[in-house]
């Protein structure tokens, strides 16, 4: 009897935005301290609405990690830390994955700086190689990076992603032929704000983003046009509430949370599968949403 051949099973991928979700990393409230009184009582300084309700968020956490594996993908837990912050849980930011390994980027939030470096201990014990990684005075965070295809990396200059950054992603990916485009952000409400360029654009598949118009830079817009993009706007009323912050799980899958029924009912008027759960606490308080609380790691 012929034995069939070994596939090797990629660990990692970058370079796509919409692919099939396989693989995601997620720090959920317990492993981010949102119960510990220590952690609990900075919320103030790190910008949440108010005091964390930790069985809530958690909760609210488990529902999203049901639905993203029920979409089909593995959810790995980074382990706990003593130096990390109520925003650690939003685990999005802190690394760029790519087709050659991570980037261990530096968050332009002060006490978030250590995160890059957990999230890349944590991938090398998942025999997850590191690229590269970003030194100071560099800054970015991975909520202002989007993959517009395998060779485009569009990046948001703003508070957290500063100059030097992207200058440093530009040197560690041209070696490997991928440009990276810098794109202005507004001032918005300030720097104490989380205003990320996925605050403004979600993309839901190859062709289609759901877009914030209002606060893209223009030329942000002319670059998406010019690229074959369609856009999706979100209901403006929803704007607060995180609408534009949708994941894109695949085959026109979404996860989005529930709370924007409006926004929610324009991607099903799309022909979108949006699957939801609830981020009253867990998103709202801390200004993330589902792309915010999720690292996708490998996408097919």
């Amino acid at each position: 009897m012929m034995m069939k051949p070994q596939v090797e099973t990629a660990a990692y991928n970058g370079h796509s935005m919409v692919g099939t979700l396989r693989r995601v990393l997620v720090c959920s409230p317990r492993t981010a301290g949102w119960h510990q009184p220590e952690r609990a009582v900075r919320w103030r300084e790190l910008g949440f609405l108010h005091p964390p309700d930790f069985d809530a968020a958690q909760s609210q956490h488990d529902a999203m990690r049901r639905e993203l594996q029920r979409a089909g993908a593995e959810v790995l837990e980074l382990p706990p830390a003593g130096d990390l912050s109520l925003d650690a849980v939003y685990a999005h930011d802190a690394s760029l994955p790519t087709d050659f390994g991570i980037i261990a980027v530096r968050p332009g939030k002060a006490n978030r700086v250590t995160e890059g470096g957990h999230q890349a201990r944590f991938f090398e014990a998942q025999g997850i190689a590191q690229f590269g990684e970003i030194y100071p005075p560099g800054a970015t965070e991975a909520g202002d990076i989007l993959w517009l295809d395998a060779k485009a990396l569009l990046v948001g200059r703003g508070y957290r992603t500063n100059s030097e950054g992207i200058r440093q992603l530009r040197n560690l990916l041209a070696p490997k032929s991928v440009e990276v485009i810098a794109a202005p952000l507004p001032h918005g409400s300030g720097p104490e704000t989380c205003l990320h360029l996925m605050s403004l654009i979600s993309l839901l598949d190859e062709n289609t983003a759901l877009v914030d118009l209002a606060w893209l830079a223009v030329e942000t817009v002319e670059l998406l046009r010019t690229r074959g993009c369609s856009f999706i706007e979100i209901d403006p009323s929803e704007r607060e509430t995180l609408a534009c912050n949708v994941l894109a799980l695949g085959e026109k899958r979404l996860l989005a949370l529930e709370e924007n029924v409006q926004t929610n009912a324009r991607l099903r008027a799309a022909g979108f599968d949006v699957r939801t759960f609830p981020g009253s606490e867990l998103c709202l308080n801390g200004s993330g949403g589902p792309t915010c609380l999720t690292r996708p790691l490998l996408r097919q």
